[in-house]
């Protein structure tokens, strides 16, 4: 086990990186030119630009798309979409791929965020089980008692593992939420008990699976799925920006919306194999066999069009309310029009 010593002089350089990352992103709201567009950087933190359900945004860049905008785009990534929303709010970042349900759970808070391309209509996520305990553990209602690994409190990870418990009949008191991140540390924080069961996304799911370590035990990679374990559609990855930003900034959010719509069409067009060459081989792991899959396991999540569905965002609002207690308290005053905007995405359709 690491030393103290070493344990902190590994945290202090986390910070410092982070620290760094920030201040070389620190712009004000409106970015560095008067529309973005006119030779300004448009900055955009990713909730995990490894993962295959913000994928979409690495390969809007991969595929040229917004150098064919004319936009100078700079990707960023945090593996969670809770501190993701935080370097929005801050004004460090012109917006962020994470999930929509941050745009609702804000306005409770009195911010304004709106979901400008609504890439996925369900989660792309699965609750996973370590395989020792799928024996004793094979649904929700069972989570009493249980360890659940979330990539932070206050992620959309955390939101629909509550979302789960409470559908089932269990508190979220009733279970321990374990900040388990992505990835590696996702797999590792499992193997070694200290999860039970937890949320995640592709390829840790491919991996877990490939490698016998975990079992899916809730499906929401598909819209079948995601309906039974959630009562309707959950829309999730989309390209979401400061109320003010979008007002102010309408033509680079535009160019915005023409690149992500374009890619949408992309993947539909496209086989699994074709999308997963097209990513940094760093994606892969080492395994690009593996990558394929994952991809094609959750590439249908992927809308195509970049429109919301109305009544996806009124079930988003639904499932949150049955939890979340500052959602319930205001759920007659949240006004959905403002947490989501299809002007952009349809006039990328058009054009």
């Amino acid at each position: 086990m690491p030393s103290t010593s070493l344990r902190a002089g590994a945290a202090a350089l986390a910070a410092l990186t982070a620290l760094s990352s920030l201040s070389a992103c620190r712009d004000s709201r409106s970015g560095s030119g008067a529309d973005g567009g006119s030779g300004g950087t448009v900055k955009i933190m990713v909730g995990g630009i490894d993962k295959v359900i913000y994928l979409p945004a690495k390969l809007t860049e991969q595929l040229g798309y917004f150098k064919e905008q004319g936009l100078d785009v700079q990707l960023l990534t945090e593996p969670a979409g809770a501190q993701a929303e935080n370097v929005l709010i801050a004004g460090d970042v012109q917006g962020v791929v994470g999930f929509y349900d941050h745009a609702i759970h804000l306005q409770t808070k009195g911010k304004c965020v709106q979901s400008v391309v609504q890439m996925a209509d369900v989660p792309g996520e699965a609750e996973m089980v370590a395989a020792s305990k799928a024996g004793s553990l094979t649904s929700p209602a069972g989570f009493k008692g249980r360890k659940l690994g979330v990539t932070s409190p206050g992620s959309s990870t955390d939101f629909i593992t509550r979302a789960l418990a409470v559908r089932n009949g269990v508190k979220t008191s009733d279970y321990t939420t374990v900040k388990a991140g992505a990835g590696q540390t996702f797999i590792s924080t499992m193997e070694n008990g200290g999860i039970d069961a937890g949320m995640t996304t592709d390829p840790t799911i491919a991996k877990l699976v490939s490698t016998g370590k975990g079992k899916v035990m809730v499906e929401m990679r598909t819209e079948d799925g995601t309906r039974q374990a959630l009562g309707g559609l959950y829309p999730s990855s989309s390209l979401y920006m400061d109320c003010a930003y979008v007002k102010s900034h309408g033509e680079t959010v535009q160019k915005l919306a023409n690149a992500f719509v374009k890619t949408l069409g992309w993947i539909k067009q496209h086989k699994p194999a074709e999308i997963a060459a097209k990513m940094p081989k760093d994606y892969a792991g080492g395994d690009p066999a593996l990558y394929e899959k994952a991809v094609g396991d959750s590439i249908s999540m992927f809308n195509g069009d970049g429109v919301m569905k109305p009544d996806a965002a009124e079930n988003v609002l639904k499932v949150l309310a049955q939890f979340s207690p500052e959602v319930a308290e205001k759920k007659g005053e949240i006004d959905l029009a403002e947490t989501y905007t299809t002007h952009f995405v349809i006039n990328a359709k058009q054009g």
